[in-house]
């Protein structure tokens, strides 16, 4: 991935996730105001990281895998069709099926919470086109390491594939860490969920347009 505006379109990526208040930060202001303190949304953020983290974790580790027996080339394909039909299913189905738990969830019902929500919105799906655009040097440097005389077999690739995912689930959890911290330490300090009282976005109508838009422009452009 040597293309730092790939890097930036990850980070950025991340923290449009972090902004969505399905992804996290909505929760952790409201445990902090039902304890009414800080600590408890600083408290919060870890496992909601986490949990997103490990659902993107499982998308990737599932790309990984299907190098073992696919080429690229169909990828090309099916990334794009599963982002178009995953956002057009969330846009007619919308998000009437909320996700609960307790207000009293500890670091592993929050962790499990966020893993949930973001596998519900698809968010692993939406890294794809930025891991397609750097398997060929992860790959490269993969095949290196194997030392004189290797080929890119499935395995080799399924391992700079893995190289390439766990750098873009690292930079994806940082910048959507960073976000739900600045937004939900903020709310919470200021306005408070009273914000949901004077206004709001449809961050679900933007989530599915977004999935479909992504899905549109690598399907033009990859």
């Amino acid at each position: 991935m040597d293309d730092p505006w790939q890097w930036l379109a990850l980070a950025g990526l991340g923290a449009f996730h972090g902004l969505n208040p399905a992804m996290g930060w909505l929760f952790a202001v409201a445990l902090g105001l039902q304890e009414g303190r800080r600590a408890a949304v600083i408290r919060a953020l870890p496992p909601i990281a986490l949990g997103h983290a490990l659902s993107v974790l499982v998308v990737v580790a599932g790309f990984a895998v299907l190098q073992l027996v696919v080429t690229t080339a169909p990828l090309r394909l099916v990334t794009p069709a599963l982002l178009i039909g995953f956002g057009l299913y969330r846009l007619v189905r919308g998000y009437r099926h909320r996700l609960r738990v307790g207000m009293r969830a500890g670091f592993a019902g929050l962790t499990l919470w966020s893993f949930l929500m973001a596998s519900a919105h698809g968010a692993g799906l939406m890294i794809l086109p930025l891991l397609l655009g750097m398997l060929a040097p992860a790959q490269l440097m993969a095949l290196s390491l194997c030392g004189p005389g290797a080929e890119m077999t499935g395995p080799v690739a399924a391992l700079g594939s893995a190289a390439a995912g766990l750098a873009v689930v690292l930079v994806h959890m940082a910048a959507m860490l960073a976000m739900i911290a600045v937004i939900g330490l903020a709310v919470f300090e200021t306005v408070g969920l009273g914000i949901l009282r004077r206004g709001w976005v449809n961050f679900d109508l933007l989530w599915a347009g977004a999935l479909i838009g992504t899905g549109v422009g690598f399907l033009l452009l990859g």
